[in-house]
């Protein structure tokens, strides 16, 4: 007996968050019967899960992929208005694989990939405080005074507080170049806490996510993790 959500992301349809989006949609159905609740229990032995008439099972191959995201795509598998999602750099796979996390409309850089649920559930979960490196350009000088009141803590739009390591690369009356390392990760959370202390964002990249990076990768590229890669980050997450 098994949660629906986890389910899914165990036949690598999507994360469990993901998941819970599909049944708001009505886009998933158990024995024919549209399911109204992300937490309904089922018989992953008895029971035929089906998402937008496709019936699922857990996956017999796992896949792990480092996409360097472009700029101007989205971090999802479908838009209903037809703009280009990470799928498109992936479509040529046998496997569905699904985005660990998220990255703005806007941002490029290191997205991680898989059909692992769990280890997809685990990334993303702020109880293993996973490293997220960034770099971005802000308007105007940037002072250790605005690093103090960001590492104190600023109220996000959805209530958390949020916080982060900030190094500053580079210094001038118009621009500054930062270094950003989150933990956690909310909705537009660095947009949000530049921007609170008066340096809103101009370009945005994440260079790094749970140790790995994309320096030798153009956007739109991927590649595969290698055996190493994936051992790491299971250790990370006490898989």
């Amino acid at each position: 007996m098994i949660r629906i959500n986890k389910y899914m992301s165990i036949c690598g349809v999507t994360s469990r968050r993901g998941a819970e989006q599909l049944i708001e949609k009505g886009r998933v159905t158990v024995n024919n019967i549209a399911v109204d609740r992300p937490g309904l229990i089922i018989d992953e032995g008895k029971d035929i899960v089906r998402v937008d008439g496709t019936s699922v099972s857990p996956v017999k191959e796992k896949c792990y992929i480092l996409l360097d995201k472009p700029k101007m795509v989205l971090t999802t598998l479908f838009d209903p208005f037809k703009r280009k999602t990470v799928a498109y750099y992936v479509r040529k796979l046998p496997l569905r694989v699904y985005p660990v996390g998220r990255l703005d409309y806007d941002t490029e850089g290191a997205l991680l990939l898989t059909n692992d649920g769990e280890l997809a559930y685990r990334l993303a979960h702020p109880k293993y405080q996973v490293k997220k490196i960034y770099i971005a350009m802000v308007s105007g000088a940037f002072t250790m005074d605005h690093i103090k009141l960001i590492e104190k803590g600023i109220a996000l739009e959805d209530g958390h507080v949020g916080r982060a390591d900030i190094e500053i690369l580079f210094n001038s009356v118009k621009k500054s170049k930062l270094k950003v390392t989150l933990t956690e990760g909310h909705k537009r959370e660095i947009k949000q806490l530049l921007k609170a202390v008066g340096h809103p964002v101009k370009e945005l990249s994440r260079i790094e996510f749970a140790g790995l990076r994309t320096d030798m990768m153009k956007p739109g590229q991927w590649r595969f993790l290698d055996h190493l890669e994936v051992r790491k980050l299971k250790d990370l997450v006490e898989l």
